[in-house]
């Protein structure tokens, strides 16, 4: 499917967006296509970038830091790390952060895809009300970026491969073969085999 920005017009101010097919109907050769177009994405050099109007994806220390989650207006944090050893962090007492766990090791064998609506419902709920919000995980690549892209896809209407384009274009992520090979199913799910 031609990749058409399906991003609100303020942020259509960019560069015009190209043409990317990839064949979804074959998961294996899908995986690394994915990955290929992943790897032309934008390098991080923050902790925490905006890859949807007032949507993060960031690392642990982004959410550890009090200023930028101040400065970014931050109000809901969806931790896609998280520990039942720590629990909800006691850091953001006081400042009017609603926040979720997952619980979700970086594993190819990982079922990420049990999140995927709950993720999404959090985000949805938070960005509809004029929230904003911080996905995370320990280095923001995977875990996050897989809760986010599935997030787009059940919300935002977006095929997996326009997620993508979105989301790399203004940060750097890489989810792991399993995830993608998850990410491919739900775009199945939600709009049948296509290219």
């Amino acid at each position: 499917m031609p990749f058409t920005s399906k991003l609100p017009s303020s942020w259509n101010d960019r560069l015009p967006p190209r043409k990317v097919e990839i064949d979804l109907s074959s998961p294996g050769l899908a995986v690394c296509e994915l990955e290929r177009l992943l790897f032309t994405g934008k390098a991080i050099i923050s902790h925490a970038d905006e890859v949807w109007p007032r949507l993060y994806i960031g690392d642990q220390h982004s959410a550890e830091n009090k200023n930028d989650l101040f400065k970014h207006g931050i109000t809901h944090i969806l931790n896609a790390a998280h520990s039942k050893r720590r629990g909800c962090p006691n850091i953001y007492q006081g400042m009017k952060i609603s926040y979720m766990g997952v619980e979700a090791n970086d594993s190819c064998t990982y079922d990420m895809s049990v999140n995927f609506q709950a993720a999404a419902d959090f985000i949805h709920m938070a960005l509809s009300r004029g929230g904003h919000v911080l996905v995370h995980c320990q280095v923001g690549v995977s875990r996050s970026a897989t809760l986010v892209l599935a997030y787009l896809m059940l919300k935002q209407r977006l095929a997996l491969v326009e997620a993508i384009c979105a989301v790399k274009e203004n940060r750097g992520v890489i989810p792991n073969r399993g995830f993608l090979r998850q990410l491919i199913r739900l775009d199945r799910q939600l709009f049948g085999t296509h290219k």
